[in-house]
């Protein structure tokens, strides 16, 4: 790995991309945000809407809805500073186009061990729930906790949040 890489993990709403924003800000001066979200219905349009305002003028935003490892990787260079929000978003567009997760997993970690720069990744924590009730449900948790734990150990550094406090799972 030639640059840095932190994973921010967290439940909803738990401050996970406040966070990871906050140090994608503090770690240069043009940051570039890659959305991973598709609005397909009005309340996502609202929360992309609110998402790029909390950004100022710095930032540059990416989409990569599918494609994210490319997108990784058309980033990357020595003074990048790029937050992906998020990898859990990402999954859900890749079932619902019966993609292959674990070639995708694989190829997600190979782009962030490749990355040259400073590299934030954001992403839900589903397994602390209850068993969900239906096999597209299991598949999702199941599909969204593997690639957390492949992130994970590839990342210089993992976060997690819950209300709003981060704890520090692996050091740089």
């Amino acid at each position: 790995m030639s640059g840095t890489t932190l994973f921010v993990i967290g439940g909803a709403r738990s401050g996970k991309s406040r966070y990871a924003q906050a140090r994608a800000e503090a770690a240069g001066a043009k940051p570039v945000f890659v959305a991973t979200a598709e609005a397909f219905d009005s309340e996502m349009r609202e929360r992309i809407a609110r998402h790029r305002a909390d950004r100022d003028a710095r930032w540059t935003t990416v989409e990569a809805p599918r494609e994210l490892p490319a997108a990784i990787d058309a980033l990357s260079g020595g003074s990048a500073v790029v937050l992906v929000d998020c990898l859990t978003l990402w999954v859900s567009n890749l079932l619902l186009a019966d993609a292959d997760m674990a070639r995708a997993g694989k190829q997600l970690c190979d782009a962030i061990a490749r990355f040259d720069g400073t590299l934030i990744l954001v992403a839900n924590e589903v397994g602390l729930g209850i068993v969900p009730d239906n096999a597209l449900a299991r598949r999702f948790r199941d599909a969204a906790g593997q690639l957390n734990q492949s992130v994970a150990a590839t990342a210089t550094e993992v976060v997690l949040l819950t209300a709003g406090l981060p704890l520090t799972l692996k050091p740089r």
